[in-house]
């Protein structure tokens, strides 16, 4: 059977996403109505209709303010700001909804797992098994301040953190509550069975959480966990907790390096890489002729804002662009050593053999970014997505849309019949949970080689630490 791509919108509820500059077009909506429930649902019913698997929403917890050590930039061009909580938007994209799922995007540096385990049972109750978590340690030093520290977390702290909020969540989904804790036995006037119910007594280096959980099992139980895993720690951390993994580079053939690198470490862990799901990002601009797609893509980048741009960059990469362009443009530009993400040196250091000068990766924030766009008729787009499926190994992608909803409605017009013809893309839904839409696990709970796994409820483990119910 073909392998087909699985597809999720790039999105955030916020102003603008990634579109620096283009709120000044005339046909964009999303900085004026991201605040309107109904046009989520409007976008959820879109997605629905091109069979997306699901919406992935980006978060941040700060503005941008490395370039130039100002804001201005980020706030003059609304760059993922203002901003609204994902969470709140879900249940209305859900309500109108079978099948899309939706990827939130929470920071275990700055959140707590023990409320973080009820947001996603939460979700996960209220879409039906449709929710997934995209784990993140955040980077912003803005966001550091924002609750109460003066530095960033160093980056491998972030991750060491992360490992140990997992290991909370697991206990909290997986361990506490019995399948069968919800007895509704009116005869013995008990709703909930209490020795069923299981403190988790979890007193670690940076969270003590007595427990139980407060939620019941959802029906994934575990959230469908994704990840971006780029730098050394980062993959590490995928390879042992997530499930869906986003990777980037400079080529295909660095993506598939990347996964392979990913895979190998899972199963030096035990994991099956086959419980593993890749994806990169997707940059399309589409139109039913080569000449319109041109033309849309000449209109976006008048309007491109290059300090947006850059604004973003620094702030992800820690580097301050405004430093170097005092510096003479053919000196070799220095990545210097951050404590910020570190996936973002990739997308302008393209070549492992020669590094480059300040002005080539100056000139990348000029415009948009030609080289990382496909742009053409549905026909060279589709083929354009394929040899990138293709080449790079991945099982899908995150799609980028400058303008919303204008690029997904033209992508689902126009590339997913495109798609669906070449059989690389599905034509219908797979019934179930997310995480039975994306795996052959026939349920849909974490498969027995996830390390999550080893924290499901045991009654006999209690029974043998002698656990009484109070």
């Amino acid at each position: 059977m073909t392998k087909q791509l699985i597809l999720n919108a790039f999105d955030m509820t916020s102003a603008m996403h990634n579109s620096h500059g283009l709120w000044k077009h005339e046909n964009s909506r999303r900085h004026r109505e991201y605040k309107d429930p109904h046009y989520w649902m409007e976008i959820a019913g879109l997605l629905e209709k091109g069979k997306f698997d699901a919406v992935f929403f980006a978060e941040v917890l700060g503005i941008y303010d490395t370039y130039r050590q100002s804001r201005g930039p980020s706030l003059r061009d609304g760059m993922q700001v203002p901003a609204i909580d994902a969470s709140y938007v879900v249940p209305f994209m859900a309500s109108v909804t079978k099948h899309l799922s939706f990827a939130i995007t929470i920071s275990t540096t700055y959140e707590q797992p023990f409320s973080n385990a009820r947001r996603f049972s939460s979700l996960d109750h209220l879409t039906n098994g449709r929710i997934a978590w995209n784990v993140v340690t955040s980077y912003l030093p803005n966001a550091a301040r924002n609750f109460g520290l003066e530095d960033m977390v160093r980056h491998d702290k972030r991750y060491t953190i992360a490992d140990e909020f997992l290991d909370v969540s697991y206990k909290l989904w997986e361990g506490s509550w019995e399948e069968e804790a919800v007895v509704e036995d009116g005869d013995n006037s008990t709703l909930v069975n209490p020795d069923s119910v299981h403190e988790i007594n979890h007193k670690g280096n940076f969270f003590s959480v007595a427990g139980p959980h407060l939620s019941e099992p959802s029906p994934q139980r575990t959230p469908v966990l994704y990840q971006a895993g780029t730098s050394e720690k980062g993959r590490a951390f995928a390879a042992r907790h997530a499930e869906c993994i986003f990777v980037g580079g400079p080529t295909p053939l660095k993506i598939r390096e990347y996964i392979e690198d990913i895979k190998a470490q899972a199963r030096e862990l035990g994991r099956n890489p086959d419980h593993l799901k890749f994806f990169s990002f997707l940059n399309v601009v589409v139109a039913p002729t080569t000449e319109e797609a041109e033309r849309k893509f000449a209109e976006y980048d008048d309007l491109w804002s290059v300090d947006s741009a850059k604004a973003q960059f620094a702030g992800a990469s820690g580097q301050d662009l405004s430093f170097y362009e005092s510096l003479d443009p053919s000196l070799p530009f220095d990545f210097k050593k951050t404590e910020h993400a570190h996936y973002k040196q990739a997308t302008v250091d393209r070549d492992p053999k020669k590094q480059p000068t300040i002005r080539q990766v100056l000139s990348r924030f000029e415009h948009i970014d030609r080289e990382t766009y496909i742009v053409g008729n549905p026909q060279q787009v589709a083929d354009g997505i394929q040899k990138q499926f293709e080449e790079s190994g991945v099982d899908g992608f995150n799609l980028n849309h400058l303008l919303t909803p204008g690029d997904l409605e033209a992508f689902v017009d126009l590339v997913v019949p495109e798609l669906q013809v070449r059989g690389i893309y599905k034509t219908s839904y797979k019934e179930g949970t997310l995480r039975e839409k994306l795996f052959d696990h026939e349920s849909a709970h974490l498969p027995d080689d996830h390390p999550g796994y080893g924290y499901k409820v045991k009654p006999e483990t209690f029974e043998a630490k002698g656990e009484k119910t109070r």
